[in-house]
């Protein structure tokens, strides 16, 4: 097992059709919602740690298509503060795997600076074990000067705290009167994001055919593509995320479409919702 794989070998096919892909725009910016982990397990008919074993094995996978693609950042939904109410042995046993790949990410230092690969554990680190705390700070400290691809890993994390987190650190910024008030704004609280400076999602890709964001990325999904897999995390396929990102550079051409509109001739809110859906028929009848 290993964070960076080289041995994936692409077929003729993803190879055309990834070349085609990148004759357009790609999502700078992917975040994962890596679900379905416990179902994949069930299925196999294993310990649920080995369904969480099997998506790290994806992670990898999916790391490494994403290089290919040109995608430069990746957030991953790794670990919810709501997945401390499932029960204990669950969660020791994410916490052991947690430690073993935190230690493996670790002796592959020199692997990581090759390819020039930055790790960034994002969430709220004082609910997790002391020890852990430990190795992210090491496993952060070893890659903080790569820069060619960068990969967030949300653990202990929920957006809601995060926005908080953001919040409560802009207060204090005001306290310590660093920052007037009337100086308060969207790039200020931006700037106190776990992810920033890397805060914009282009695109995110969940997998299970769960249709909701379960507490991820929200603000810095606010203009983002969404894209619904019906396949569990550990199943994902490279077609998979080219159809992703397929659907990111359709819609992102609607999008461009509608907001060169409403820039020519200012709307209210209703004529905008309609001049949108007017848009989405258009490119659909164009499509059918």
């Amino acid at each position: 097992m290993t964070w960076i794989k080289e041995e994936y070998k692409f077929s003729l096919v993803e190879r055309l059709f990834s070349s085609i892909l990148r004759a357009g725009r790609i999502p700078k910016h992917v975040a994962f919602i890596m679900d379905g982990n416990r179902r994949f397990a069930r299925q196999k008919n294993v310990e649920k740690i080995k369904g969480h074993m099997s998506g790290f094995e994806k992670l990898s996978e999916t790391l490494q298509w994403c290089r290919h693609l040109g995608i430069t950042t990746v957030t991953v939904y790794a670990f919810s503060i709501e997945n401390f109410k499932r029960d204990k042995e669950e969660v020791d046993a994410l916490f052991k795997l947690f430690r073993e790949k935190m230690k493996l990410l670790i002796e592959e230092e020199q692997k990581l600076k090759q390819h020039s690969v930055k790790i960034r554990i994002i969430g709220n680190q004082t609910y997790l074990p002391e020890d852990i705390q430990e190795l992210i700070k090491t496993a952060t400290k070893i890659t903080e000067n790569n820069e060619k691809f960068t990969l967030n890993v949300a653990f202990s994390y929920t957006s809601r705290e995060e926005i908080t987190q953001a919040v409560q650190k802009t207060v204090e910024d005001v306290k310590a009167k660093d920052v007037r008030i009337e100086a308060i704004d969207e790039k200020l609280i931006e700037s106190h994001l776990y992810t920033a400076p890397d805060n914009k999602v282009d695109l995110i890709l969940r997998t299970s055919g769960e249709c909701r964001l379960s507490d991820f990325l929200l603000w810095q999904a606010s203009s983002s593509i969404t894209y619904f897999a019906e396949v569990l995390w550990p199943e994902l396929s490279f077609c998979h995320l080219l159809l992703a990102v397929f659907h990111y550079q359709r819609n992102q051409f609607l999008l461009e479409k509608f907001h060169s509109k409403v820039e020519r001739e200012p709307l209210t809110l209703m004529e905008s919702e309609k001049r949108f859906a007017d848009v989405v028929d258009e490119l659909n009848s164009n499509v059918d």
